[in-house]
């Protein structure tokens, strides 16, 4: 435990200014985020980032993550990060004929995933940053406050398990308390920052958001559990002492920053 609180507050006070300042900040963490991300799921798999797959998706994710307009002003207006994504995706495919067949489509689909998967929540991430660091702190809390009302409950009165063939120790109790605890922080915060002004939306609609974003953010911790536990394996990494690896840390905002941007939040 102490461990773990060591490495939360070091985490933080690096993490914090980074989010503060913005920009090229921001958008290179972001960037090297995601290969590190891209990295444990081929280790998860038993496959050497060090090679043409490896290389090509981590490349990918780097494309979704860095914005167009600051990294590759230099290409035409009509071409987007999405086109370059998929020259990835054509050199992956187009292995299997330099290969001979040696290297085939069903092989190719793992990289491109993790590129997609990866890529597109950090994207976000650094999207929500752009809008506003008010818009960036929303998603933070929600995912944060899931997180800690979901264990505190949980610890307390959880008694029915929620998803046990994916991840036991999660409980129905302690999702309804993380969605609770997320509702309660986001009231809190748009009463404090004005929704209609800095949302775009009333407060009653942002707090239905909040209850869809906090299932949300749960999804994507079960879907990171399902992940560990078809390649056998406790923790995603051990970048983080007590934590496991940046997935562990990132899989709940993977799925929540690319969803609020679907509902109009930034």
């Amino acid at each position: 435990m102490r461990q773990r609180v060591i490495t939360a507050v070091v985490a933080l006070a690096l993490f914090i200014p980074i989010i503060y300042v913005g920009g090229v900040a921001i958008e290179v963490t972001a960037a090297v985020l995601a290969v590190v991300a891209v990295y444990e799921l081929f280790r998860m798999k038993e496959l050497n980032i060090i090679s043409f797959e490896g290389i090509i998706s981590a490349i990918g994710a780097v494309l979704l993550v860095l914005p167009k307009a600051r990294w590759f002003f230099f290409l035409p207006a009509n071409v987007d990060n999405f086109s370059l994504f998929y020259l990835t995706v054509l050199l992956l495919l187009g292995a299997a004929v330099v290969s001979k067949n040696m290297y085939t489509i069903d092989e190719a689909g793992f990289p491109v995933l993790v590129s997609l998967y990866v890529g597109m929540g950090f994207r976000e991430f650094v999207s929500a940053r752009t809008e506003s660091l008010i818009i960036l702190f929303f998603g933070l809390l929600i995912v944060w406050a899931t997180d800690i009302g979901a264990y505190m409950v949980g610890r307390q009165y959880g008694k029915n398990k929620l998803w046990p063939e994916i991840s036991p120790n999660k409980t129905v109790e302690g999702a309804l308390g993380g969605i609770v605890s997320a509702v309660v922080v986001a009231a809190i915060y748009v009463l404090i920052f004005q929704s209609q002004q800095d949302f775009g939306h009333s407060l009653p609609l942002v707090l239905i958001f909040t209850i869809i974003f906090s299932i949300v953010g749960q999804f994507g911790d079960l879907v990171e559990s399902a992940i560990k536990r078809h390649f056998g394996v406790k923790d995603s990494g051990n970048i983080l002492p007590g934590h496991g690896g940046i997935l562990d840390r990132f899989d709940s905002m993977l799925f929540v920053f690319p969803i609020m941007h679907l509902f109009g939040i930034f």
